[in-house]
């Protein structure tokens, strides 16, 4: 199976460049001017568009079993739907339940991803501690490929890792070459706060941000970020919403630590008033964790994503319907935290980055693939149109235009935080593994396509780091 994507104007994180890109058999194998098309070849006329890596989306959510439900969106429609908006990767996670064996979750997290019709890999979180989960950190990077671990410091009662556990995972993951991400909210300030909402009688979606204000998760960011310093081992802060998370990461970063930083698009471009609409179901539809700011927030992060203080963008992609969202209806505190956005990411950024000009289309690229690729150790397999990549890539064309909506999108789910939003710039065409699998608006996918992608430890890297160290072996759980 050959694709000749011809005409069109390479756009990759360091170059740009007009050429032809040849696929074949999965991979990119001619980056150049003048490609000749193999007998049988489809032809891709990308001429007036960009050809630029598939968007790798670090941070989604598909099949979730949480809060007492489960995502709508699997990992079929989701990677599907992610096509469509010219992601060709995403990077979910596999949550053990507290006290679960983590092969076991991590096991069934593969079997449930079968399904994906493009490439994927997976975060394991680590929600609790003793010596298997010690153990199972270990399989998980020499024979797994996983070089990440997750931990969630929100969600008292349930999924919260306190420091007792940062600490032993952190420790290990330093041992393995793996990297720590974090969810940097403080779980007991939001409980207690939470809490003293409810009594005052603040049941409605309105108490949600007000239950998880910027400094529960800038103090929660700073405390992951000091830890990760003590023990000598980077780390990777996910979903950053406010200023006092990205100023935790600035100051770390300005004192040469390797703190990295994601933030979501949505978070980038809905404010916080979401939450005051007097329809229970927009509002609701809103609810995450963090919420979402005010706009003095979305400017700081715009502004951390230019300076290079912010690395990445994903979507925390997690689908709940109105039905689901209704569980909630007389108590905020149980609404299902979740939104989508894996198929207009990189829509809503080209406009509102791009076009706007917060963004060169270099630095696009950047933020939306090739640093996650890096970041996360699969590049240049992935993040790159260069021979020898796997061939994810997407035909962007500058010119097109669309209005966002629900009742068009691919996504599983009966609501869109941009709805109503107009983009110029969208993906023509989408390729995945080398084969044309989106083009004129129409999805081709096949069942089970995707493959997942193990992604190596960083050895060499932190062999070096842990030399510096005398805090590397976990210490012991007190009972």
């Amino acid at each position: 199976m050959s694709v000749l994507i011809q005409g069109g104007t390479v756009v990759n994180a360091d170059s740009t460049f007009r050429a032809d890109v040849l696929c074949e058999d999965g991979l990119i194998t001619a980056v150049g001017e003048g490609l000749k098309a193999p007998t049988g070849a489809t032809i891709v006329d990308a001429g007036g568009q960009y050809v630029m890596p598939g968007g790798i989306d670090p941070h989604t959510h598909m099949q979730l079993p949480f809060m007492g439900t489960v995502t709508t969106e699997d990992f079929y429609s989701g990677t599907a739907a992610g096509l469509a908006g010219g992601t060709t990767m995403i990077i979910d996670f596999a949550i053990p339940n507290p006290q679960q064996n983590v092969m076991e979750a991590y096991q069934q997290w593969r079997e449930w991803a079968e399904k994906s019709v493009a490439d994927y890999s997976l975060h394991v979180a680590i929600t609790w501690w003793d010596d298997s989960v010690h153990a199972d950190m270990g399989t998980l990077v020499r024979e797994h490929g996983v070089n990440s671990f997750k931990h969630f410091m929100a969600y008292k009662g349930a999924i919260m890792a306190d420091d007792e556990i940062l600490v032993n995972s952190f420790s290990r993951a330093l041992e393995l070459g793996a990297i720590p991400t974090v969810h940097a909210e403080n779980g007991e300030l939001v409980f207690r706060l939470q809490k003293e909402l409810y009594e005052k009688g603040m049941t409605g979606p309105e108490a949600h941000p007000l239950s998880r204000p910027p400094e529960v998760e800038g103090e929660a960011a700073n405390r992951a970020i000091r830890i990760a310093e003590v023990l000598k081992v980077p780390v990777y802060i996910v979903h950053n919403s406010c200023k006092q998370s990205l100023e935790a990461i600035t100051r770390a970063r300005n004192e040469g630590q390797r703190v990295f930083g994601e933030v979501l698009a949505g978070h980038l471009l809905v404010d916080d008033s979401v939450y005051r609409h007097k329809d229970f179901d927009t509002a609701a539809a809103h609810v995450m964790s963090p919420p979402f700011r005010s706009k003095e927030h979305q400017q700081a992060l715009w502004h951390g994503l230019q300076s290079g203080n912010l690395q990445t963008t994903a979507t925390d992609h997690c689908c709940f319907c109105a039905d689901q969202k209704a569980m909630g209806k007389d108590d905020f505190r149980l609404i299902p935290n979740g939104t989508a956005g894996v198929e207009n990411r990189l829509e809503v950024l080209w406009d509102q980055g791009v076009n706007t000009g917060r963004l060169t289309m270099n630095e696009f690229v950047k933020v939306t693939s090739a640093n996650t690729a890096q970041i996360f150790n699969i590049y240049p397999r992935k993040g790159s149109v260069s021979a020898g990549a796997d061939a994810d890539i997407v035909v962007w064309d500058p010119a097109a235009t669309k209005t966002i909506s629900a009742k068009t999108h691919q996504q599983k789910v009966d609501y869109n935080i941009f709805e109503g939003m107009t983009v110029t710039g969208c993906a023509s065409h989408t390729i995945s593994r080398g084969k044309l699998v989106f083009a004129d608006g129409q999805l081709n996918v096949e069942r089970g396509a995707g493959r997942y992608v193990d992604r190596p430890a960083f050895a060499p890297f932190y062999d070096a780091l842990q030399k510096q160290t005398k805090l590397a072996e976990p210490v012991p759980v007190q009972r």
